[in-house]
């Protein structure tokens, strides 16, 4: 557990850079810290590992006071993760991640073992792991500085704009992985982040600062859509807050499928409309238009929407429906098969509780 308790930090000409603030990270969280420009997201972060030493107040992991705790053995106990991986650009990407083992007196053998595998668990494979920082990707130089915090096994997790110097795509992505990653690992984890969608999404809770390092409001993802305190976060959060809480919510077990028979390639879709289009093994694979066309074929075939299992997010389900070419959503069960339809109208219904 990582606690903050009455922490300020100000410096000496004065300004207040985090003010008497308060907060508790559970052990095998994530912690999001959102705010704008100069709100001390970032300065309150690096008082957890003491690069910036508080003013007044008491920062402790799992009960331990940082101030009272040496740097170098406090640094041991977290990893952290910085933009732009921060990566020595001269050693090899398997040398970048077993640096601080080999630093701290690990076998030489056993610390190249065990970062290999911390780089198959962030989802690159043994060819990466002679190359250099400056061969990969900026997506995969932040997986390696991921793989590169957690080398020595630390309980707890430090993210500075972790996946903010990527482009859109490869930051989805990124977050994604990370999720898998952290479902895995239970690391507690704080991350700064000017992304509120990204804070949304990634962190068990949020905190939002005001500019001066004031608390706003500190709570789950779904209170902070659904409950903001004030105009200031209600802004802060955005547009569609109704919307974007269904990220949150599943439908009931009981929301009933529209029944649909699929076609296979090759098979007459005629006057039907959309039509759902599955393989051998009952896999969807598009969507065909009998009003157009009178078999279903490779050349028909409309592959850009997606097939969800109805234990997705309301969100998910209801942007997948809307998003059809059918208006409806194609659900698949737990092996991938095909077993009906959602439309729009049976989402929205079911997360307010009425008949569709």
């Amino acid at each position: 557990m990582i606690r903050f308790e009455s922490v300020s930090k100000v410096y000496d000409d004065g300004t207040t850079a985090v003010d008497s603030l308060d907060l508790e990270v559970p052990t095998g969280s994530l912690l999001a810290l959102v705010g704008p420009s100069g709100c001390g997201k970032t300065t309150s972060l690096r008082m957890i590992n003491r690069l910036i030493d508080p003013t007044s107040g008491t920062i402790t992991l799992d009960g331990m006071d940082v101030l009272s705790t040496d740097r170098v053995t406090l640094r041991r106990k977290i990893g952290y993760v910085i933009q732009h991986a921060g990566l020595f650009p001269h050693r090899t990407v398997v040398d970048n991640v077993a640096a601080l083992p080999r630093l701290l007196g690990g076998d030489k053998k056993k610390t190249r073992t065990r970062a290999l595998d911390l780089l198959e668990l962030v989802g690159l494979d043994g060819r990466f792991a002679n190359r250099y920082p400056w061969q990969l990707s900026g997506g995969q130089q932040q997986r390696v500085g991921v793989a590169r915090a957690l080398a020595t096994d630390p309980p707890f997790l430090l993210m500075d704009e972790p996946f903010s110097a990527v482009d859109p795509i490869v930051r989805a992505q990124l977050q994604d992985e990370f999720l898998r990653l952290q479902g895995e690992i239970g690391k507690t984890i704080v991350m700064v982040t000017h992304d509120i969608d990204e804070a949304l999404k990634l962190g068990d809770r949020v905190a939002v600062l005001r500019t001066g390092g004031v608390l706003a409001q500190f709570g789950t993802p779904l209170e902070l859509l659904t409950q903001p305190v004030d105009t200031f976060v209600a802004d802060f959060v955005g547009g569609a807050r109704g919307y974007r809480a269904l990220g949150f919510d599943r439908l009931p077990g009981e929301t009933a499928l529209t029944p649909h028979a699929p076609v296979k390639l090759g098979e007459s879709v005629r006057g039907r409309g959309w039509v759902v289009v599955v393989d051998d093994t009952a896999q969807p694979i598009g969507w065909v238009d009998g009003s157009r066309t009178d078999t279903a074929s490779v050349a028909t075939l409309h592959r850009t929407s997606r097939f969800l299992p109805r234990t997705a997010s309301a969100r998910e389900l209801l942007d997948g429906a809307l998003a059809s070419p059918g208006g409806a959503l194609g659900i698949i069960d737990a092996d991938g098969v095909f077993v009906g339809v959602l439309t729009a109208t049976t989402v929205v219904g079911s997360v307010q509780g009425v008949a569709a």
